[in-house]
């Protein structure tokens, strides 16, 4: 009976490792797979995926009331046929300025701008204005390709997105909600953080723990020499 006990007990031990490395297997597997996007608004529509949608890092740390935010995001297109980001929309923001590619700043006209009266032309088709209402649509002419299987980076270098004359002051980690519409993907809404600053914040001195516990022994061996000798010429006397 003793013998069949410590078999069952040297036959547990040594499938505990194999169990256990199969458990830590499928954790590592399901880490590997989960999306690394962690940071910035993030959505999909078609074949249209956006990813870390972020307002750039305010200089001061925070948008006044009035001041333009730049919007950066990646755009990826998934299928076999090129796109076209064709408008941005959002509340809180007075306007916005789309720089394709090829350049070409386009200033986006608010929604609620009074139209000049032209004779005999055709009225613009779309909802009148509302009085004494803030507008709270903004679209941009110029336009951002998306060639078929690819991605596209804007932040300032290939394309560009300004958001002009916010309505209320932003800091990091507040939003404001965004909708952008693609020609054949359509419309998809998300989230716009303000970012966090780039380079890490200056911090103070780093504490010197070694230095620190070797001058505690220095001081603890000056102690015991001084103790020494005061017991010798005590002795002595």
């Amino acid at each position: 009976m003793n013998r069949a006990l410590r078999a069952a007990t040297v036959g547990v031990l040594f499938l505990s490792p194999v169990v256990l490395s199969a458990c830590s297997a499928g954790q590592v597997t399901q880490t590997a797979t989960q999306e690394r996007d962690k940071t910035g608004g993030m959505a999909q529509v078609g074949d249209i995926t956006v990813r870390a949608a972020e307002l750039e890092h305010p200089r001061g740390g925070a948008y006044e009331s009035g001041d333009d935010a730049e919007l950066r995001m990646v755009i990826v297109n998934g299928g076999q046929e090129a796109d076209t980001l064709v408008e941005v929309d959002g509340e809180g923001i007075g306007g916005v300025e789309i720089e394709g590619a090829e350049g070409g700043t386009t200033a986006a006209p608010t929604t609620g701008a009074t139209p000049s009266p032209a004779t005999g032309a055709a009225p613009t088709t779309g909802a009148a204005p509302t009085t004494g209402a803030a507008p709270t649509t903004t679209t941009g002419s110029q336009e951002i390709e998306i060639p078929a299987g690819a991605t596209v980076i804007v932040d300032g270098d290939a394309a560009t997105i300004t958001l002009t004359d916010l309505d209320e002051g932003l800091t990091v980690g507040q939003y404001i909600e965004l909708t952008l519409t693609f020609e054949n993907a359509g419309e998809v809404s998300l989230p716009v953080t303000v970012a966090n600053p780039d380079e890490a914040l200056e911090r103070g001195e780093a504490f010197d723990f070694h230095h620190e516990e070797g001058a505690a022994e220095e001081g603890t061996e000056d102690a015991a020499r001084e103790r020494e000798s005061a017991g010798e010429h005590g002795g002595g006397e």
